[in-house]
């Protein structure tokens, strides 16, 4: 049984950019569905920046969020719980 953590090379990676807070950017993408559009931003704070770009055809919303994170494991813990959102694409 493979017991190890699917998220542990991105925490390392994270671990080495740099020291915490800091601004980390998040890029999304999802079907274009004003539910889902709102269920993405509603995860984030008020204070962080938020963009959209439509696709050429209209059918997907690529959403960047850039917000301060307090640490590697926060950023992972923002992953996790935005994976649970039907058809979104993380980057």
């Amino acid at each position: 049984m493979n017991t190890t953590d699917p998220y542990e090379s991105l925490r390392k990676e994270l671990n080495k950019i740099g020291t915490w807070p800091q601004v980390y950017m998040f890029k999304f993408i999802i079907p274009a569905d004003n539910k889902r559009i709102a269920l993405v931003e509603s995860k984030f704070t008020d204070e962080s920046v938020k963009t959209r770009q439509e696709s050429t055809n209209g059918k997907y919303i690529s959403i960047t969020v850039k917000e301060v994170m307090l640490s590697a494991d926060a950023i992972i813990e923002k992953y996790k719980e935005m994976g649970e959102i039907e058809g979104l694409m993380a980057f």
